[in-house]
């Protein structure tokens, strides 16, 4: 049997909030009670978005909370090359191409991109982007929790982009070339990032690599309809006091504990937390507003 990789993937747009904490659990949790390996990857692609100091903190909050990362923390934006050199690859066997199509463009044509491009042999990347042929679609995935999950036919059968007209590389891309990369075995993220799970499914066919398992927890809704996210201006969680915010993403998602539980020290809780661990015990809904200022703790 393959042993256990799984990964935490912050982004250092901001310093970590409820809605992070609450997929590093989950993460964390899924990996160590399958005697796994747990990494943490610092997803710095985009540099206007990215806050000053955030991966040191995001690092720090983790330690706070006694989320002990295996190995070294890998940094997207030292494996540039790596991503250049696949796209290269892709170009030269006429797998990618340059594109010219601005967003008004594809809007206009009903927001998903038609493949104006895909024959035109444009040539020079400069204020283009570049865009990956389909050539294997992913219509539907299995969800370790929440089954089968479709993905809309037009989504799926996009070519999309992989490398932005700015100069940044893509999400997607990235993403998938570093889990295969570190051998990660299953992912564990929010439930946000399910449809862009079948254009990552479609790179690990395209790249001739084994697809993963998958598992998306509940998001974090604030009282105004909108996910808890760094974008949406969620508040950071406490380093100085971590057990209300710890206990409160716990019981979130899906935790039943005692007194004596709510009580212990940190690093009890932890223990207690991947020893007590079900994926069955997450809610079934994937959007769950969650009540702080009802809970003992």
């Amino acid at each position: 049997m393959t042993s256990y990789i799984g990964r935490f993937a912050p982004s250092p747009s901001g310093p970590l909030h409820f809605g992070s904490l609450v997929a590093a659990l989950g993460s964390y949790f899924q990996a160590k009670s399958n005697q796994g390996t747990w990494l943490v990857r610092i997803e710095d692609l985009d540099p206007p978005r990215e806050m000053p100091g955030a991966a040191d903190l995001i690092l720090r909050t983790l330690e706070a909370y006694q989320l002990e990362w295996d190995g070294e923390v890998v940094y997207q934006s030292q494996r540039h090359h790596l991503y250049q050199q696949q796209i290269d690859a892709w170009i030269a066997s006429g797998q990618a191409y340059f594109c010219q199509c601005t967003r008004k463009e594809i809007k206009q044509h009903g927001g998903y991109y038609l493949g104006t491009c895909r024959d035109k042999k444009l040539t020079g990347e400069n204020l283009m982007a570049t865009r990956l042929r389909m050539t294997e679609p992913v219509y539907e995935f299995v969800d370790q929790k929440h089954g089968l999950l479709s993905i809309p036919k037009a989504l799926a059968d996009e070519d999309f982009i992989i490398k932005r007209r700015d100069g940044l590389f893509a999400y997607n891309l990235a993403v998938v070339l570093d889990d295969i990369d570190q051998g990660v075995t299953e992912i564990v993220r929010g439930a946000d990032l399910i449809e862009p799970t079948g254009r990552q499914i479609s790179l690990y066919k395209m790249l001739g690599k084994q697809t993963i398992s998958y598992l998306h927890l509940p998001l974090a809704m604030g009282e105004n309809g909108q996910k808890l996210s760094k974008q949406n201006h969620a508040p950071a969680i406490d380093n100085l006091n971590p057990k209300p915010a710890l206990l409160e993403a716990m019981h979130f998602l899906g935790f039943k504990f005692e007194q004596d539980i709510a009580s212990a020290s940190i690093a009890e809780i932890i223990a207690w937390g991947v020893k007590n661990w079900q994926i069955n015990q997450l809610p079934n809904t994937t959007e769950i507003t969650p009540r702080f200022s009802n809970r003992p703790w």
